[in-house]
């Protein structure tokens, strides 16, 4: 399984890909972050990172997005701006066919680090550990963004089991009728 993984923000988005699968070594396939200028209008910054999630799933082709689950901050404006990055990335991979992962900052912390309240730092050095790196990727939206993607492989994948376990129930059913 590739995933893509989005930590959506409006001057930063950090944006990893991990290929690999529950039980065996995760694999970096690249990392990087969408920078916007503050100095431009929302609407541009939005086109901007429009066109790199497009570019990133035109060249990597992954079979699932992951995107932090935007939670409520005490600073409405990265709220807001987290949010549209977010939606843009949601649209973007649900265009493209992509099936989409939402996770929690703590479910991500959790799932990579063992504590849902792992500072970055940590987080960072497990991602680094996970993936076999020589250096913790950086900034922390680039390490963040491969977290969440680790994150998907190894709960999405068991969630992707269950669904179509499930979906195979169903029509062995609905044929049964």
């Amino acid at each position: 399984m590739r995933v893509l993984g989005i930590d959506p923000g409006l001057t930063r988005c950090g944006m990893g890909v991990v290929e690999g699968s529950v039980g065996r070594p995760l694999t970096l396939v690249d990392v990087n972050v969408l920078r916007t200028s503050a100095d431009l209008p929302v609407p541009e910054r939005l086109v901007t990172i429009e066109r790199g999630v497009e570019a990133w799933i035109e060249e990597y082709a992954p079979d699932a997005v992951a995107i932090e689950r935007v939670f409520a901050r005490s600073d409405v404006s990265t709220v807001m701006g987290t949010a549209q990055a977010s939606g843009v990335a949601m649209v973007v991979a649900a265009r493209c066919g992509l099936p989409i992962g939402l996770h929690t900052p703590s479910e991500v912390k959790a799932a990579v680090s063992g504590n849902g309240r792992a500072a970055k730092a940590q987080v960072g050095a497990m991602v680094t550990r996970i993936l076999r790196l020589d250096v913790m990727p950086k900034p922390a939206d680039a390490a963040d963004a491969l977290a969440l993607a680790i994150t998907h492989i190894w709960r999405g994948g068991a969630q992707a089991r269950i669904d179509a376990a499930m979906a195979a129930a169903r029509q062995q059913e609905r044929s049964r009728r």
